[in-house]
């Protein structure tokens, strides 16, 4: 079992999971596998990503045959994968390794330029442009009311998760800095909703507009339903950075 490590530039993907004629992230993944393995072979992501999105860090397990070493594989899927994709690392794995449902944590970062350089074409399709004043103060208390163990119900879309989902994520980061023209929000929790960061930023960004109460996190976090969130923010500046697995799952060091 190996552990593969993806980059990807969502711009031209419907996402990343398998459809119909669409062009998504596993669809081409499986196709390159598939023909160096020559068998059809599964690639098993951590988790979906919309259209747009892009990954620095998506995790993807794959099953080839012996003959195939990480090197080997790796070396061979980039000379054949499309420029918008790139297999940054190969690990191998316990076979016990399930690259959704044995991941303890994820990391999310969505950016934000906030100068006249957001708009150039070398930046905005990685970044939301958002020519407004905002109180950064604000941002970061949001940010502090995020963490913990809590119902994101509120923000997330509604009919993605079973009746039974109770919709309690574990957020151990959640925070906002400053960068060279604009803002950054980085979180991490054990799993995240359809949506969940995406409404998040909307949200924020509205509180720290003034669009917003800055009680309205708060009376979401208790909401039963996600009718009063703000729009989702853009997906073109959401980033999935890193999934992180148990250290007993690698056999190779990480």
């Amino acid at each position: 079992m190996l552990q593969l490590v993806l980059h990807y530039d969502g711009t031209a993907f419907s996402g990343w999971q398998r459809q119909p004629d669409r062009r998504t992230v596993q669809g081409t993944l499986e196709q390159a596998l598939s023909r160096l393995c020559n068998a059809p072979t599964a690639a098993l992501g951590s988790g979906r990503t919309d259209a747009g999105v892009h990954a620095r860090g998506q995790s993807v397990g794959v099953r080839v045959p012996e003959r195939w070493t990480g090197t080997a594989i790796r070396r061979a899927l980039n000379a054949i994968l499309p420029r918008d994709i790139w297999v940054a690392e190969v690990h191998e794995m316990h076979d016990t390794f399930h690259a959704r449902f044995s991941a303890i944590a994820r990391r999310y970062r969505y950016h934000i330029g906030t100068d006249e350089g957001a708009h150039s074409p070398f930046r905005r399709g990685s970044e939301w442009a958002l020519a407004i004043p905002m109180d950064e103060a604000a941002l970061h208390r949001s940010a502090g009311q995020i963490q913990g163990s809590h119902s994101f119900r509120a923000f997330a879309v509604r009919g993605t998760a079973p009746p039974t989902d109770d919709h309690r994520c574990i957020v151990t980061t959640a925070q906002w800095s400053t960068r060279d023209g604009g803002l950054l929000f980085e979180i991490e929790a054990n799993r995240f909703l359809h949506h969940m960061v995406r409404f998040l930023v909307g949200t924020m960004v509205g509180i720290a507009s003034g669009h917003r109460s800055a009680d309205d996190l708060a009376m979401l976090l208790a909401a039963p339903t996600n009718d009063d969130v703000s729009p989702p923010a853009p997906p073109h500046a959401l980033f999935l950075e890193r999934v992180r697995y148990p250290d007993a799952l690698y056999l190779s060091p990480t």
